[in-house]
């Protein structure tokens, strides 16, 4: 959801500066900041004693902040100066908004999951304006596609882990998010449907039709699968080497079909 969309970009912008350089370590940087700063809030608020991973979080941010703050000063002064502004405030309201959420432990929250894949796909947005000075509307229409793929996906991997739940026992904790998860997939998945309908109307290349089906068809087979306790003994890593590599493909096509 993080790179993948910049990656796009960066390709289809068909031009390279060093300033993305700094706006992958702008965005790296910024997800990774994000575990050490819910540690630190949760050593204010929940947890009565000092704990050992409190003073390593405290040590990666130190390298970490550094980075990003120059990272982002450089991308300012190349400009533009507005657009980036209010990228940054977009994101950093969302990364409040995600320490926030985890140290409470609501991150499962649906609401949360399709803000999540929202906010962590407008790095094409980045991508477009460090290489281009300026969002073309194809960047727009990445963001949109790129959105529309890792909100379903969130939701199927999401629909997967409390089927495992279920399946060791303890059906009764998970069943409420079972239940959520697998028809907010099945609803993300008819949306990508939908959306491949639109773009084929709209007259966009296939290969941009093609990657939407490909991804509602993937997922579809995944949630079918989920049904099987055989499937769901898979190895997790497994799991995400196929998610990964559909993305890939998914990423692909779309270079293809807006380039």
């Amino acid at each position: 959801m993080l790179l993948s969309p910049f990656v796009c970009a960066a390709v289809l912008a068909r031009q390279f500066h060093w300033i993305e350089i700094f706006a992958f370590l702008t965005i790296a940087l910024g997800f990774a900041a994000k575990d050490p700063l819910v540690t630190l809030f949760r050593q204010r608020l929940t947890w009565k004693q000092p704990r050992p991973e409190t003073a390593v979080a405290r040590r990666w941010l130190a390298v970490e902040l550094p980075i990003l703050l120059v990272s982002g000063a450089l991308l300012l002064a190349r400009g533009p100066l507005a657009a980036y502004a209010l990228l940054g405030l977009g994101e950093g309201a969302f990364g409040a908004l995600a320490v926030w959420v985890n140290v409470h432990t609501k991150q499962r929250a649906e609401w949360f999951q399709v803000m999540s894949a929202i906010a962590l796909t407008a790095t094409s947005l980045l991508a477009c304006l460090a290489a281009l000075r300026e969002i073309p509307r194809w960047g727009w229409q990445l963001w949109t596609l790129c959105a529309l793929q890792a909100t379903a996906g969130i939701f199927v991997v999401h629909a997967r882990l409390d089927a495992r739940i279920a399946m060791r026992g303890h059906a009764p904790a998970a069943e409420g998010g079972a239940i959520g998860n697998r028809r907010a997939a099945q609803l993300a998945i008819a949306v990508l449907v939908g959306s491949a309908i639109g773009a084929a109307i709209l007259g966009f290349d296939w290969e941009v039709p093609a990657a939407l089906l490909l991804a509602s068809c993937g997922y579809t087979y995944e949630l079918r699968r989920q049904k099987d306790p055989i499937s769901l003994q898979m190895p997790l890593t497994r799991v995400g080497i196929q998610a990964l590599t559909l993305s890939i493909i998914y990423g692909l096509l779309l270079i293809a079909g807006l380039w």
